[in-house]
């Protein structure tokens, strides 16, 4: 379930503020045990950056904080593992006295006696879950050779692999029958997305399904008769000791003897990985806390345990003749079932480490989290990938900088100081994420570098520093808002927010003030004003009305902000198709206060009372200043000798009287020596006004009286900044959620004439003004650029800072060490669990870091994220992404919305099924249903672009490659008709979709057809914003009816449970009646007057569930199906990492008032248990829909909807007689 900021909506796009997702936490020097050369390229070999000198003062160092120092070897070699022989291994297989199993990413081979593996695989993509035939001559596996993960096979002395799935879509098994047939799970057969067992005979290519649904793993019997298999997949969050409703139980088939039966209804939790010998099944659970080796008898009975790990599961068992192999903390473990005899197969391998060797990112630009413009517009600071870059505006006035260069150290939000001499990054280096600084130039010799604060304990972030570049303003994760002395690190806490993060900070010109937004107790964003001289917190805005994007004017004489007060809705009334519902667009206005009394606004027009004299003195002094802020340019062309490209350390004039050392520097700026009113002072080294700050005076008293709106029409208003002359703000366009993708800046003169909005740039993720107001830096995701600050299109391209020549190479080994205390600090720091469950995290920590070491992929590093974050126990814990090392091609299958079946008397590929669609939809129709397409069932599709389809293991196989391109297909029918078509096939995402939209269209009917149309039918595959639209297509055509079944089986979750209840919750109250014709109308609106019923199953996941839950708890109606899969603790995925990867957080448990935590970990209990047995429902029943159908009538027979009657039209006429007109 995703859950957006609670606060309004983040707005990163002041200096050195992250872009895209808010980022995370620190990686444990200890943990890297060598150095790396991490080196960055622009052109040439970056000069500067920092070693790993200690700051000035010391630093607090986490435990075996200390690095040793690296020899000329190890900083060439990444720092990888001293035993570089020794890998981690995962997916074993075991046939005869041979071991396969996967490291590296590639397949390797070894005996059972262990010694050094010999690589069967080597192709740059993943290669996956090996499995040997019982005659032990083939391998199968998982590989993506041509990108498409697909199903391979191989001799097991090595050979070309063949492929043998054509859109595999993506199972959890590969194993084999006992006679050496090929057995894989998948989803590609199934409409409703289900896994189901595959037997496919290599000699033959014929495939057979297992007859049963959600079978994601199995083994048969030794004669073929039986097969015990896995129900269910895993469930996809990395969850220890799960115990929800999508729990992997082991059942047992016998085809043709009725359904499948469950052997493992005794233990709650999961049991899986069925594999059978000698009358006994073999499995995987974890019912003593820790995933062990297990076996029953073949129905169920006389459980006994194989082996006992205590604190690191088992998992991928194979069984081969009375022994099973395993991984267990990187290792291959083998152990015979008879004696329980356990051993460790100790393997070494030969590799050139490829993936450990250095490498480069070729596109460093793509990576930016993090970007900010120097005071005067002549640099930037870059954060790409966890490392902190300076560049020149223009290349050839300035070199590129890499800052940082220790390895295995995360850098983000980089900013410069007001000086432009130093930047200000956030940092990982001592254990925690603290605030360091060194000299834009790079760090040239000891003391460089400076920690500005250490007393972390929590994710930091969005430092911004006062102008006069004493005093750093930052926020943590625990929505505390904090102010530090920048020269002696000391820190004061000025607020701490009961509702969420204070953001959005700035400061006044005099640096007195502190301006910031927080959220009131009524969720509306306030802005609060801290007073350094008070030590005090006001809020100065109304709760009222959301108030936010504070900006002070640059001569502190008022406070500019955004707040949404334009509250008209873009829709009249609730009258009209579907309810319509207000919108409230364009909310934003800009607004002003005065910060004391007797201001003029500078918005207000002329006047006859208004001094002309004084506004002419002003624009001559304007004159003047710009006058001298002017700059000879070079003749171009000519040998002129540039201006220096950096700042200068030292003042023109008297030389010998400024300190030469950067600490020295800073004493003399703070110092009495530093005299900044002397006549001549450079205070302005980076283009910093040289004029004495006036101080900012704000009269408390009446401040709400002083506010003025600006004469800007309203819009969807965010990012607002203030320049002497001129205004600036993003704006969005329509009903996307402000922040979320592109804006458009725009700017405004201050003027008390003609007020004009001007569109500045378009298509932004940040922008930020420079600190002299006279440069604005734009961000695209893909480009830079500065230009010059004005109310008017910029220059966008002319602006655009050069990195095209940028790259940087990066140590793997140092950088997998950093991702995994990373992930493992954001999970301490945004779980919403402040006592982690119980678990002692530090321990935690300890206990996967060695593993860390002797991983060599990517992939491998995953595996271990995925274990540290099962122990939390909590659902909506993923680990995805990363920088993978991929195979060069991509070619995708494309597909014509059909399955076949190979028939070589016909001549081809006999169509089986075509996928149906709602008539009334012609957009969902697929490849062959197509107008003018006349393919039916049954047909042979005999050739593809000329080609014979019987040349080819599979039509897909001539379909790579072939997406919405026009495609020749030949089409015999059973009369020997033959006919050619034009298709445009379809990518496999479209082929899916068309599967699924083929089940719900025929629920649908199904409904109709035994409900006499009396009762209609919605089903909802998520709740996110493209879900709403289905709720509306399948509701509103049937709101009139008895009953309703709301279908949310295989529901993905999202976030619009509100939306939906709150559409079943409008009751009719009064009904209108019309002059003729029988059709009532009603109030409220389109409100439901029958009964319903939810479906749900155990893939009904996260905000599927909460609308169950709801839909139960608020008396709706009745919730049929079985138990959902528990994930209700939310989360924003705000937590990635370095590299793009993720291992999730929940953030946001849910509970009620009766102080119960709600679902998680167990979930939504139906009102009426139906399951859909896995046979039955592989032959198309639907139990589940039945009983609902059936609920349903009986409903409508025992408390029947009553009928809208109109009642008798009043009389009022005049009677006569006496007391005739009485009542």
């Amino acid at each position: 379930m995703q859950q957006k900021s609670r606060g309004r909506f983040e707005r990163r796009w002041l200096a050195g503020r992250s872009i895209g997702r808010a980022a995370g936490a620190a990686f444990a020097v200890a943990l890297a045990a060598g150095l790396s050369l991490s080196a960055c390229a622009i052109a040439q070999p970056p000069e500067g950056g920092s070693g790993s000198t200690a700051p000035a003062g010391g630093m607090r160092l986490s435990e075996g904080n200390a690095r040793p120092a690296a020899s000329p070897a190890s900083i060439l070699d990444g720092g990888v593992q001293q035993n570089q022989t020794l890998g981690y291994y995962r997916h074993p297989a075991l046939r005869g006295d041979t071991i396969v199993f996967v490291s590296e990413g590639d397949i390797w081979k070894v005996s059972t006696a262990g010694g050094t593996a010999t690589r069967l695989t080597a192709h740059a993509g993943e290669e996956s879950m090996p499995a040997i035939s019982p005659d032990g001559k083939t391998l199968a596996f998982v590989a993506s050779y041509e990108g498409p993960a697909e199903v391979y096979t191989m001799p097991m002395e090595g050979g070309l692999p063949v492929r043998r799935t054509w859109g595999w879509q993506r199972g959890g098994f590969i194993g084999w029958t006992p006679d050496n047939k090929l057995l894989y799970s998948t989803r590609q057969f199934a409409t409703l997305p289900s896994s189901q067992t595959v037997v496919l005979d290599l000699n033959t290519g014929a495939t057979s399904i297992v007859e049963l649904y959600e079978a994601d793993q199995g083994s048969f019997s030794g004669d073929g008769k039986t097969f015990f298999f896995t129900r269910l997949p895993f469930q996809g969050s990395y969850t220890k000791r799960y115990k929800g409703g999508f729990i992997q139980q082991l059942w047992k088939f016998v085809p043709g003897a009725g359904d499948a039966t469950p052997l493992t209804t005794d233990y709650a939790g999961t049991s899986k990985d069925a594999m059978w010998f000698e009358g006994r099944v073999y499995f995987l659970s974890d019912r003593d806390g820790v995933m062990n080796l297990w076996s029953m008898n073949e129905d169920g009975k006389d459980l006994k345990q194989h082996t006992f790990h205590k604190e690191f599961d088992a998992a991928n068992p194979e069984m081969d003749a009375g022994r099973v192999v395993y991984s267990h903390k990187g290792d291959v473990h083998v152990v015979d079932v008879k004696t329980n005899a356990d051993r460790v197969v100790n393997i070494t391998l030969t590799s050139d480490l490829d993936q450990l060797r250095e490498r480069w990112v070729k596109e460093p630009v793509r990576a930016i989290s993090s970007v900010s413009v120097s005071p005067n517009g002549d640099r930037v600071a870059i954060v790409s990938r966890g490392r902190v870059f300076v560049a020149p505006a223009k290349a050839r006035h300035g070199r590129f900088v890499e800052l940082m260069t220790t390895p295995g150290v995360r850098g983000r939000s980089a900013i410069f100081t007001p000086d432009g001499q130093r930047v200000v990054f956030a940092s990982d280096r001592s254990g925690e994420v603290e605030y360091w600084s060194l000299p834009a130039r790079g760090a040239r010799e000891a003391g460089d570098e400076k920690m500005i604060t250490s007393d972390g304990e929590i994710l930091r972030w969005e430092a911004v520093i006062s102008p006069d570049g004493k005093l750093m303003a930052h926020s943590d994760k625990n929505q505390k808002l904090y102010i530090t002395e920048i020269s002696t690190g000391q820190t004061t806490k000025v607020f701490d927010s009961p509702v969420d993060r204070p953001s959005e900070y700035s400061w006044s010109p005099d640096s007195q003030w502190l301006v910031f937004q927080a959220q009131a107790s009524n969720m509306a964003q306030q802005i609060q004003l801290y007073s350094l001289k008070d030590k005090t917190v006001t809020p100065i805005s109304s709760d009222r009305f959301e108030g936010f994007s504070p900006a002070f004017s640059p001569d502190g004489k008022w406070l500019y902000f955004l707040s949404d007060r334009n509250i008209r809705s873009t829709v009249p009334s609730p009258w009209g198709p579907m309810a319509p519902q207000p919108y409230f667009d364009e909310r934003t206005k800009v607004y002003a206060l005065a910060l004391k009394a007797g201001e003029r606004s500078p918005w207000q027009a002329k006047d006859e009372l208004f001094d002309a004299s004084k506004e002419k003195d002003k624009e001559k002094d304007k004159d003047k200043d710009k006058e001298k802020d002017k700059k000879p340019e070079p003749a171009e062309g000519k040998d002129v000798k540039q201006p220096p490209t950096e700042p200068a350390k030292e003042p023109a004039k008297e030389p010998s009287k400024e300190p030469t050392k950067p600490e020295e520097a800073d004493k003399a700026k703070d110092g009495k020596d530093a005299k900044e009113s002397k006549e001549g002072k450079d205070a302005s080294k980076d283009g910093k006004d040289s004029k004495k700050t006036t101080p900012v005076v704000i009269e408390m008293e009446g401040l709400a009286d002083r506010l003025i709106e600006v004469p800007i029409a309203p819009g969807n208003y965010s990012r607002l900044s203030v320049t002497e002359g001129a205004l600036y703000f993003g704006a969005t366009d329509g009903v996307s959620e402000r922040g979320d993708g592109g804006f458009t800046l725009k700017g405004v003169a201050i003027s008390n004439d003609k007020v004009e909005v001007k569109n500045v740039a378009s298509g932004l993720r940040a922008y930020e003004l420079s600190a002299d107001k006279k440069k604005i830096m734009l961000y695209t995701g893909d480009s830079i650029s500065i230009v010059d600050a004005a109310p008017a299109p910029a220059e966008v391209e002319k602006g655009r800072v050069s990195l095209d020549a940028w790259s940087m190479s990066y140590s793997p080994m140092a950088e997998y060490r950093q991702l995994y205390t990373d992930a493992w600090r954001l999970l301490r720091d945004y779980f919403y669990a402040t006592n982690m469950h119980g678990v002692d995290w530090n321990a935690m920590r300890t206990k996967y870091a060695p593993l860390v070491e002797r991983i060599r992929s990517r992939a491998e590093l995953n595996d271990i994220l995925a274990q540290l974050t099962g122990e939390l126990s909590t659902l909506h814990h993923f680990v995805r992404g990363g920088d993978f090392r991929d195979g060069p091609d991509n070619v995708a299958i494309s597909y014509l919305g059909c399955e076949f079946t190979r028939d070589e008397k016909q001549g081809g590929w006999v169509i089986s099924r075509i996928y149906k669609h709602d008539p009334d939809e012609p957009n969902k129709a697929g490849p062959l249903m197509r107008p003018g397409i006349d393919v039916k069932e049954g047909d042979v599709l005999t050739a593809i672009n000329g080609r014979s389809t019987l040349d080819v293991p599979h039509p897909a196989a001539l379909l790579r490659a072939k997406a919405n391109q026009q495609v020749l297909i030949t089409v015999k029918r059973n009369a020997g008709e033959v006919k050619d078509f034009i298709v445009r096939p379809v990518s496999g995402g479209v082929q899916a979709d068309l599967r699924y939209t083929d089940w719900e269209f025929s629920r649908r009917r199904e409904v109709e057809k035994l409900s006499e149309g009396k009762i209609g039918y919605v089903h909802l595959r998520a709740m996110g914003t493209e879900n709403i639209s289905e709720w509306a297509r399948g509701y509103f055509p049937v709101y009139n009816r008895e009953g309703l079944i709301i279908d949310v089986r295989r529901n993905n979750g999202g976030n619009i449970d509100s939306w939906i209840l709150g559409q079943l919750l409008r009751k009719a109250w009064m009904y209108w009646n019309q002059r003729v014709g029988v059709a009532p109308n009603w109030n409220m609106q389109y409100a439901f007057r029958g009964h319903v019923v939810v479906i749900c199953d155990s893939f009904t996941a996260s905000d599927g569930e909460a609308f169950s839950d709801g839909f139960r708890r608020l008396g709706i109606g009745k919730v049929i199906g079985t138990r959902t899969w528990g994930g209700e603790v939310w989360l924003s995925s705000s937590n990635d990492l370095s590299d793009g990867g993720l291992a999730s957080a929940g953030e946001f448990g849910v509970y009620n008032l009766d102080g119960i935590w709600l679902v998680e970990g167990h979930g939504v209990d139906p009102d009426i248990v139906v399951d859909n047995p896995p046979h039955a429902a592989f032959k198309g029943e639907d139990a589940q829909l039945k009983a609902a159908v059936e609920h349903l009538k009986k409903l409508m027979k025992e408390k029947p909807v009553p009928p809208v009657v109109t009642p008798a039209l009043p009389d009022k006429s005049v009677k006569t007689g006496p007391g005739k007109n009485a009542k």
